[in-house]
């Protein structure tokens, strides 16, 4: 069973009342986070973009606040997708949604660097229906070395409630994630996130431009060197936990990307120091998933526990710390 890539799409959105003021690109790539600026405003150009029922086909039409935007577009075709048989782990499944414990090492769509064996793949062969909803029902992304809960559509109101409640911010997104050295409080991260300024394949926090991000996060437990924090994600960019954790000079440990030079604490024993140079993925989990439901309309939640791997992670660095 193959899905054609290209897709009809449909969005809609209230702006928000900050919105007064600003050029209708800039506030579409904000609200529709997982669309670039460049794209959107194609989509305006093309007459794609209707504000309060009216098509507007211009990128820097400032805005009032409070219009009803309505996006009818076409993604572009990249190849088909193939059903391939990969196995799942299902946490939840029923008429309207499935909800997924993603493992680490996974991609979500199929993209240039990986063409197939993705998160997609494998629901276009769990269901060949998802083949007639945008990216088989998929309505937000996991990084490939994060693990955890996902949810996916299974039609397409149920697709349009979802993402309406990312958009609202009411979809509850916790993770955990470990990090070098040791926080003695939580707090909140507010910093606006865009592309590295040299290099385009990062993000980055910026203080011009850049789209509103948010994190909030609260110690958990405290190790030798580490910490394990409880994060809660308020907005969706990409990397955000991670550019955020870097920003606050306290990088996810195994993070490729923004964890910098490894720093082993002092006095850790050699199990520890072994385990943390052997962990080659960024320690970050999706622990809980928390929606309300769009066939229901019941308030829905998940838990999925720590992949083995960063689980005994923890333990090392819990019996070192003991150790101490």
């Amino acid at each position: 069973m193959e899905a054609a890539v290209n897709e009809r799409i449909q969005l809609q959105a209230i702006l928000p009342p900050e919105a007064a003021g600003k050029r209708l690109d800039q506030i579409l790539s904000e609200v529709f986070a997982d669309y670039s600026r460049s794209r959107i405003q194609q989509w305006i150009r093309a007459g794609e973009v209707r504000l309060d029922g009216a098509v507007c086909a211009l990128p820097r039409q400032r805005l009032a606040g409070g219009e009803r935007v309505e996006i009818a577009a076409e993604l572009p075709r990249v190849g088909p997708v193939e059903a391939q048989a990969i196995p799942l782990e299902i946490v939840h499944e029923d008429a309207a949604l499935l909800v997924i414990n993603k493992p680490p090492g996974l991609v979500v769509h199929p993209a240039a660097g990986n063409p197939d064996r993705t998160l997609q793949n494998a629901l276009l062969h769990h269901d060949p229906a998802l083949a007639h909803l945008p990216r088989a029902g998929i309505v937000h992304r996991l990084d490939k070395d994060t693990s955890g809960l996902m949810v996916v559509a299974r039609t397409l109101p149920a697709h349009h409630a979802l993402v309406a409640q990312l958009q609202a911010r009411s979809v509850t997104r916790e993770y955990l994630a470990l990090v070098q050295g040791v926080l003695t409080a939580g707090g909140t991260v507010e910093a606006n996130i865009g592309r590295h300024p040299v290099d385009r394949k990062r993000m980055a926090v910026r203080r011009n431009g850049g789209k509103p991000a948010v994190t909030h996060y609260r110690v958990e437990r405290r190790f030798r060197g580490h910490t394990l924090l409880r994060v809660r994600l308020e907005t969706g960019r990409t990397h955000q936990i991670r550019v955020h954790m870097a920003h606050l000079r306290h990088p996810i440990v195994g993070d490729p990307v923004y964890g910098g030079r490894m720093k082993l604490p002092a006095g850790a024993g050699e199990a520890a120091r072994a385990a943390l140079q052997g962990f080659r993925r960024q320690a970050l989990h999706a622990e809980r998933l928390a929606l309300v439901h769009p066939a229901t309309g019941e308030a829905c939640a998940w838990q999925a526990p720590m992949p083995g791997d960063m689980q005994r992670l923890i333990e090392v660095l819990d019996a070192d710390r003991e150790a101490s």
